[in-house]
């Protein structure tokens, strides 16, 4: 399995997330985190990106911060996720910079995409998203009653959400399988990423995605190379009972260091964004825990692929967030990120 990359769009600050609905519509996410940015959540349409669902939702600035509500603002928006039944998902961890918790901030909102208008405001306490922690990305349960989220804040965590009830349970937290991994370094362009200050890349839990069957949730952390899962009847079971789950959890092998993760509908094949070396690769989850990732595709462009997503015509997507390049490790690297939106063409 080969393929190649081409350009879909390229945006002048610093992409994460990307989300393709199941009418084709392309929606994608910037987080502030090195800049004050003017759009948290747009569409791409005809390569130009409008502010979603509105302008005054995308309202927020770090120079307005005492005059907007964080609750009804994106503050720090880190993924979209469209759940192909009709919505799209917000996930606002809130935190600016990946610093300080703006109070009331972190959420998850659902958009309707027929009306283009908020339905539903799920707002986390801070039991849920305390200080220090940093939601980053999450899968819905295939019957859409419950969402799972990873935390790839300082002490990493899952979240589980009933979305009907509205009810929140914090699991794993601080459990080996949603934390940075000791004595592991992050690198790019052959070199180990620091910042000033000495501390490299540090994200716990991080890219998450659920089995075909909607029976098993995977993860793992970008400071780390091994993939866990846990059955999702665990999860809306015991965990949302408050009751410890770390027994339940399963080491499921090596991906390497990755940040987003993609297992393509109807198929075991999880594809993987190996930050490290400008690649996608892929391995077959029924292959088993000794699975080996294959190459899929390497070019010096991939610079941190970050997320993935599949059109309904089964064009895959790949952000690259160039957080190598960022300011976070490059202090003279300009606040306004050049970064890009491709999909992969496979050889026939």
């Amino acid at each position: 399995m080969a393929a190649s990359i081409e350009l879909v769009a390229d945006f002048g600050h610093q992409v994460t997330g990307v989300s393709v609905s199941e009418t084709g519509r392309i929606f994608v996410n910037f987080p502030r985190w090195t800049e004050d940015s003017a759009v948290s959540v747009a569409e791409l349409k005809d390569g130009e990106l409008t502010p979603y669902p509105d302008k005054e939702w995308n309202a927020w600035r770090n120079a307005k911060k005492d005059q907007l509500t964080p609750g009804d603002h994106w503050v720090c928006v880190q993924s979209v996720v469209a759940d192909q039944r009709g919505s799209l998902w917000v996930l606002d961890p809130a935190a600016p910079a990946q610093a300080h918790v703006v109070s009331k901030g972190p959420k998850l909102v659902q958009i309707d995409l027929a009306t283009d208008k908020v339905a539903r405001t799920i707002a986390f306490d801070e039991d849920a998203a305390p200080q220090g922690s940093y939601l980053n990305d999450v899968r819905f349960s295939n019957d859409g009653k419950y969402a799972f989220i990873t935390d790839s804040g300082v002490r990493g965590a899952l979240l589980v959400v009933d979305l009907a009830a509205g009810k929140t349970a914090r699991v794993l937290d601080g459990h080996s399988s949603t934390q940075m991994k000791k004595g592991l370094n992050v690198s790019a362009d052959g070199k180990v990423l620091r910042r000033p200050d000495g501390r490299g890349v540090e994200f716990s839990a991080d890219g998450i995605e659920l089995s075909k069957d909607g029976a098993w949730l995977y993860w793992q952390a970008i400071k780390g190379d091994e993939l866990y899962r846990i059955p999702t009847a665990a999860l809306v079971g015991d965990g949302l009972d408050g009751k410890d789950l770390s027994d339940q959890v399963e080491h499921y092998g090596i991906n390497g260091v990755n940040d987003g993760l993609l297992i393509a509908r109807g198929t075991d094949d999880m594809y993987l964004s190996a930050v490290q070396d400008n690649a996608i690769k892929v391995r077959k989850l029924s292959d088993g825990p000794q699975a080996q990732a294959k190459l899929v595709v390497q070019d010096e462009r991939l610079r941190w692929p970050d997320t993935f997503s599949k059109g309904p015509d089964g064009t895959i997507y790949v952000t690259t967030s160039h957080i190598q390049d960022s300011a976070f490790f490059k202090p003279d690297a300009p606040p306004a990120l050049p970064t890009q939106l491709w999909r992969l063409r496979f050889d026939s």
